[in-house]
């Protein structure tokens, strides 16, 4: 897997101040994708022990309220086959730090998907659905068009809320 950024403090991807974490890689290619120039699955620099180690350092900060993970498409094979034990140690590491997760998939799609399993169960907020460009809507929260959610998964598991996400209601 590559990834095509990683943002140390970011206070636009989710509640917070965050480490995002831009993977490379997207076949879905909606128009008007704001980060098109991730979708090539060579784009960026490749995701080594070293990027997971460099994160996790970003990550201890108590300032930090947590992890997000953005594309390119982090559902993609090729990315979650990395992003799952990834996640599985960010979990395990900060387990009061919260995980956002952007997809073009809907949770309806990646639940069907029995691969997708061990990453939906780190991620504490999902936000899903393609980008449509014809629901493009610059004053929703967190997402670029109406069709997408913002879905709160820690809820859902009856978990009790990390960092950030209380800050959703």
């Amino acid at each position: 897997m590559n990834y095509s950024a990683i943002k140390p403090c970011d206070i636009a991807d989710g509640t917070g101040v965050r480490v995002s974490l831009f993977v490379s890689g997207c076949r879905r290619h909606c128009p008007g994708c704001f980060n098109s120039s991730a979708w090539g699955f060579g784009a960026g620099r490749p995701f080594s022990k070293g990027t997971e180690e460099h994160i996790l350092r970003l990550l201890a900060p108590d300032y930090i309220s947590g992890l997000s993970v953005l594309g390119g498409e982090p559902f993609e094979p090729e990315n979650r086959a990395i992003l799952a034990p990834f996640l599985e140690r960010v979990r395990a590491a900060f387990p009061a730090k919260d995980i956002w997760c952007w997809t073009g998939f809907t949770l309806e799609e990646l639940e069907a998907d029995a691969e997708c399993g061990r990453m939906l169960d780190c991620i504490d907020i999902l936000v899903d659905g393609p980008f449509v460009q014809t629901e493009r809507d610059i004053s929703l929260a967190w997402r670029g068009s109406r069709n997408q959610r913002v879905i709160n998964l820690a809820e859902r598991r009856g978990e009790a809320p990390a960092m950030g996400t209380s800050l959703l209601k």
